[in-house]
């Protein structure tokens, strides 16, 4: 039997994840979205009403399309207590061998993820990215397009690490990072900031 989910976020990423969950067998309810200007319906699906209004469709899972990390956990707490959905689409390589993914966390076409890899909760794995083995992926992180993560890599709670950025093996990045497009981080940061370049450099401290 099909799950029905319901997606907070009308925008691009909510097209993205209407995807995943269609490919999957499964059916989009429709949308939940706090835009004022939000239209009447979403490339044909509902735009059921704002995000507070999540109690009128408890029977139904949920999933969060949204990228900024601090908006997903501010909803995912909101929201406590719903059934949620885990995203994942039927192109990704997910390893049989001692890999879990967390609840509500989305894995877009193409990503590869490795034995023994721990992915978080409410984690997006964007289209293509690479996680190796070993890995530990904290909640509310997001691994962009086209990024890869070496063997044995730690990436801190609601870390972003950006477009074609590569983390080197054995590297342990924490929490609240940006990490910029086409970085390469090649030592432990151990510092909440934004980190650019080849190799990797802090450009400003995080106000988290």
């Amino acid at each position: 039997m099909s799950e029905q989910v319901v997606i907070i976020g009308a925008s691009g990423h909510g097209k993205v994840v209407a995807d995943i969950i269609q490919n999957s067998g499964d059916h989009v309810v429709g949308f939940l979205d706090d835009a004022p200007d939000s239209a009447r319906d979403f490339m044909g699906f509902p735009i059921l009403g704002n995000v507070d209004e999540f109690q009128d469709y408890k029977n139904y899972s949920f999933v969060v399309a949204i990228g900024n990390a601090s908006i997903r956990e501010k909803i995912a707490t909101k929201l406590c207590g719903v059934n949620w959905y885990t995203a994942i689409h039927p192109s990704a390589i997910i390893s049989d061998m001692e890999v879990s993914v967390g609840e509500g966390t989305v894995i877009m076409a193409n990503a590869v993820v490795n034995a023994g890899t721990s992915i978080g909760k409410h984690c997006i794995i964007n289209s293509s990215a690479v996680v190796e083995h070993d890995n530990y992926i904290e909640d509310f992180v997001h691994i962009s397009v086209g990024a890869k993560l070496a063997g044995t890599v730690r990436i801190g709670k609601k870390t972003w690490v950006g477009i074609g950025a590569s983390v080197s093996n054995n590297i342990c990045v924490c929490e609240n990072c940006m990490i910029g497009a086409g970085a390469v981080i090649v030592k432990n940061i151990e510092i909440a900031g934004t980190y650019i370049g080849v190799p990797a450099k802090i450009l400003q401290k995080s106000n988290e």
